[in-house]
């Protein structure tokens, strides 16, 4: 079986890990404040704060902001259910705004259209390495005074216009071992404010200002330097990691050819890095998605479903009150999608034989 998605781990990650361990310094220390100047350096934002995972970057960020009860938060339907999970841990209500058709991004016109005088900020997901429309979503931000937080857990190394996502809003990563760098797991906060970055060390660490005296009440989200060497060594390959990307994609633009079939679209503001490669099964192709899954993995094509329903059609939503119908778009992309593997490190034998499977349909 080809898998979906396979982790770049080579030797210099594990002589740097060997080396951590050596050391004795194995909790939060140089090598993660390192791994923070680094990362920051690269997306081009002020401030790393490397924190336990993407969830908890997504729950610190919001905190520092002043999410609280009572507020609304817009974010997407059609992502991992963290995304507004980590709304509701602020006892706030995640309000869902419908997607693109093309990109499966949250929509700017929707996002207008669900603010009220509760919103407080838009959460946008970079969906499968494709960022969002940054620069409509950061307008609609600056005139109605909404905070934006860049939800990049899918997306690092992905440019808007050629600049870094992470960079525009509050940058949020992930580092889980299916990403496209990981530190197997891991997180980072990117930002530009100085208040922000520094309520966000708090928030990670009991929200303590120097050793046992704490000034608010913060959480257990700490990065370790194992897990920091790891995300050093991916930072210096991740380029390559996503070009690989790109080109095992170019491949399947050019060689996959069956009609039903929808491929992936790179719009013109966007660089694209492929944490997923995400076909769409149309009306008109000759079987349904669930049976064109069973059909690939019969075949030897590791594949999945990113994602089989809309956050707000997960059971926990369903109980507090969301219904079906809130976002036509992203239920229509739901019933339909499914993911085949483009990692980098598929070979040219596996990319031929996942295009001939694809093809022989």
């Amino acid at each position: 079986m080809i898998p979906i998605s396979k982790p770049f781990i080579g030797e210099e990650e594990i002589a740097r890990v060997i080396e951590v361990l050596r050391s004795g310094m194995i909790v939060q220390g140089d090598k993660v404040a390192e791994f923070e100047r680094r990362f920051s350096a690269y997306i081009g934002s002020r401030h790393g704060i490397a924190v336990s995972n993407g969830t908890a970057a997504l729950d610190i960020a919001l905190k520092a902001i002043g999410v609280g009860e009572g507020d609304e938060v817009i974010t997407t339907p059609f992502t991992f259910v963290a995304t507004s999970n980590a709304i509701l841990f602020q006892r706030s209500k995640p309000v869902f705004a419908d997607i693109e058709e093309d990109t499966y991004n949250i929509n700017p016109d929707d996002v207008m259209e669900k603010i009220t005088p509760k919103t407080r900020a838009v959460v946008g997901v970079h969906l499968f390495g494709h960022p969002f429309d940054v620069r409509a979503i950061l307008e609609i931000c600056e005139d109605h005074k909404l905070m934006l937080i860049e939800d990049c857990a899918q997306a690092h190394g992905a440019e808007y216009n050629g600049k870094k996502v992470g960079s525009f809003g509050i940058g949020c990563f992930s580092f889980y071992a299916t990403k496209n760098m990981t530190t197997s797991e891991g997180g980072m906060i990117t930002c530009n404010d100085d208040d922000i970055a520094e309520k966000c060390r708090l928030l990670r660490s009991h929200g303590e200002v120097r050793k046992y005296e704490h000034v608010l009440l913060g959480h257990n989200m700490r990065m370790t330097n194992i897990q920091a060497v790891l995300g050093l060594a991916q930072l210096e390959k991740l380029d390559w990691m996503n070009e690989k990307r790109r080109k095992n994609a170019e491949f399947y633009e050019k060689n996959i050819n069956v009609e039903g079939l929808r491929k992936p679209v790179e719009k013109s503001y966007a660089k694209h890095v492929y944490h997923q490669y995400v076909l769409l099964v149309e009306e008109d192709f000759t079987m349904t998605r669930d049976e064109f899954s069973k059909y690939l993995t019969e075949n030897g094509v590791g594949n999945a479903i990113h994602y089989p329903k809309p956050v707000y059609l997960q059971p926990l939503y369903r109980e507090i009150g969301y219904e079906k119908g809130l976002c036509p778009t992203a239920e229509y992309v739901a019933e339909r999608v499914i993911s085949i593997p483009v990692h980098p490190l598929l070979s040219e034998k596996e990319l031929e034989k996942i295009v001939e499977v694809i093809n022989g349909v």
